[in-house]
Order: C-alpha cells, then sequence, then structure tokens
C-alpha cells in the first residue's frame, strides 16, 4: 500500500470525525510532497506483543495483567523496541509476527525518563530491521505513517500537529513529544515513520490537544527516537540507562489552576510512607512555590538523584505541613525480573 492510499484512508477518517474538514484539509494537504513507496518489507518489522504481568505486580492494578499492543525489530537479532508500559513487570512476552507466527520474547530493559522498552526474540525472526531516523527532522505538518500490528490495514496516514512538552500525571515529562492526527487506535508501540521508511518514533498515549482557530484535537504522542541512540547499548547490556535515576515520590497528580492535587498514591511507595494521600495539594519544594505539574517535577529533580530527601510543603485539610518524603528510584519499587548487571 503506497503513502497516497494511507492519505486517502485518512482524508475519509477525518471527514467522518469531529475534527471536520478544515482539519481534513490541513492534513492532505502535504500528501503530494511526500514520497511513495511500498510498505511490504517495512510492516514485516512490526509484531504484536502480548504479556503477562503476575497479579502482585506493583503495576498490574493500574496496567492489569494481560497487555497487548506493538513492537518494532531494530537489529537483525530480534531485538525490540516497543513502549515501556507493555512489559513492565512481565514474566511471560509472546510475540506475532506478520506472518502470524508466535514466538517468545524475554524482557531487556526499559527506561523511565523517556518510556522506551526492550525486548529480544527467542528465535530468529528473519525480518529485516526498521531504520532508525531523525526525529529532530520532524517537524509541525509533517506528513507521516503509523503502523501497529494488523499489517497493511493497520497503517493510518497522519500529520504532525506539534512539537511540545509532554506532561504525564505519574511523574513523567517529555520536552520534545511529537503529536500527530488523527489518532490510531492502537497506538501503545506503534511505529511513526518517515518519508524513508525509517522509524522516528514510537507510541505511547492518546491525548487531546488544543490547536488555535480550530478547537480541540484528538491525537497520539509518539517518544522521539533520538531520544533512544545515547541510551540504547546500556539498556541493551545493563537493562536501562547508566546515568543515575532520578528520584520517584510514587505520585500521581492532576494540575488544576496551577495546583498540584494528589488524586493516589503508590502503595508502599515514599509518598505513602511520608504520609501524602488523596486529595493533599503541593504547594511548595524546598521552600520554593510550585506552578504546575512540570514545574513540580524539575524542582524535585532538581534536589538530586533517587534517594534523595524532597522537602514538600503540602495543604492537607485545612492545616499546612512540611514534610520530607525520603524518595526511591523506579527500578527498585518495581517487581523486575533480576539481571546479571557484572
Amino acid at each position: 500500500m503506497s503513502v497516497y492510499a494511507c492519505f486517502h484512508r485518512l482524508r475519509d477518517f477525518l471527514k467522518r470525525s469531529c475534527i471536520g474538514a478544515i482539519v481534513a484539509a490541513f492534513v492532505i494537504s502535504c500528501a503530494p510532497s511526500y514520497a511513495a513507496y511500498d510498505t511490504k518489507e517495512i510492516l514485516r518489522a512490526i509484531v504484536k506483543i502480548r504479556s503477562t504481568i503476575p497479579n502482585n505486580a506493583r503495576t498490574a492494578p493500574l496496567l492489569g495483567t494481560e497487555r497487548e499492543g506493538t513492537g518494532v525489530v531494530i537489529d537483525s537479532n530480534g531485538l525490540i523496541l516497543t513502549i515501556s508500559y507493555l512489559i513492565l513487570e512481565a514474566t511471560d512476552v509472546e510475540i506475532t509476527g506478520t506472518d502470524g507466527k508466535k514466538s517468545k520474547a524475554h524482557v531487556i530493559g526499559y527506561d523511565q525518563e523517556t518510556g522506551f522498552g526492550l525486548l529480544r526474540a527467542t528465535h530468529s525472526l528473519g525480518v529485516s530491521p526498521m531504520r532508525l531516523g531523525l526525529s529532530s527532522e520532524i517537524k509541525e505538518n509533517a506528513p507521516l505513517l503509523v503502523a501497529s500490528h494488523g499489517g497493511r490495514e493497520a497503517v493510518l496516514g497522519v500529520r504532525v500537529i506539534s512539537r511540545q512538552e509532554y506532561v504525564g500525571y505519574w511523574e513523567y515529562l517529555l520536552e520534545d513529544a511529537i503529536f500527530t492526527t488523527p489518532p490510531h487506535p492502537n497506538y501503545g508501540g506503534s511505529a511513526l515513520i518517515d518519508r524513508e521508511g525509517r522509524l522516528v518514533g514510537i507510541g505511547s498515549l492518546y491525548s487531546v490537544l488544543q490547536l488555535t482557530g480550530i478547537g480541540s484535537i484528538p491525537s497520539n504522542m509518539f517518544v522521539p527516537i533520538d531520544r533512544l541512540k545515547p541510551i540504547l547499548n546500556d539498556m541493551i547490556i545493563k537493562g536501562r540507562s547508566t546515568d543515575r535515576p532520578r528520584p520517584w515520590l510514587g505520585i500521581f497528580s492532576q494540575e488544576t489552576y496551577g495546583r498540584i492535587i494528589i488524586t493516589r498514591v503508590s502503595a508502599g511507595g515514599p509518598a505513602e510512607e511520608a504520609g501524602l494521600g488523596q486529595g493533599d495539594i503541593i504547594l511548595k519544594v524546598d521552600d520554593h512555590v510550585v506552578s504546575g505539574l512540570a514545574d513540580f517535577y524539575r524542582k524535585v529533580w532538581a534536589l538530586g538523584s533517587a534517594g534523595v530527601g524532597v522537602p514538600i510543603s503540602v495543604l492537607q485539610g485545612t492545616r499546612i505541613n512540611h514534610i520530607i518524603v525520603r524518595s526511591s528510584s523506579l527500578d527498585r519499587f518495581l517487581k523486575l525480573n533480576p539481571r546479571d548487571d557484572s
């Protein structure tokens, strides 16, 4: 299927959606500048991932014990790149190629800061790996393809609507995220592919952006592939980046008019042990006023690496309390498979 065919599918989708004809024209207008190519060989590098997670895993209550998504083969030895939440704490991972053949894979590692996850197939997949592109070259308005497992019917033509910061409620901040529309329904671990057939991003989530003059636009957020390159060797060898891990508090929160409200805390995590809980409002970090989620995270991370004490001023009911949270790293909290780090 050519890129032009993908854009025809995109046009039809947009006409049926609430985005309307304005955005349809906005996206379709860049199709003529896009190089057409056959996607058959490229799609062979796309695999389906199905993982099983123990009931007692830390992430089981939030992410479930059966997870399914997409992975991309990125080397000739069966190395598969995906989004980490699909494989966190997994004890069993099955992959399925475009030919329908199933095989097992081992979890190699994950990166907390980016959200990337790595698998290694236990048997040869017999496919050509997808080349890594340059996400730094991907600008707003660029036409791209999104591909998930499912063959040609799972390919969607999209357009980049923003390159901007993404702030997640789970202590996550990505400064150079790629946002595309229309959203792909199977975004988890999906491949974002440029005009040369190269991988430039990995699908993370569904989001809604506000665009001036258009309104609310449903979209997908992709983690840029350039964020993988400096840490890839460490992830393969050690299972994670060798950079000192950021302090992790175990807080899930939302921003309302600049105030940070805790929606839940991880059971047994640093925040819970320090006495923080649902409904608490975070006012300051280290006696500095916080003004939004991104500012909150940056002030916490600026204090040092995992293990540092984090002084937080918090409104609990009608009282302002000053609490020191002894941070940890997410690696220590999760029930990951033991690795030989020698």
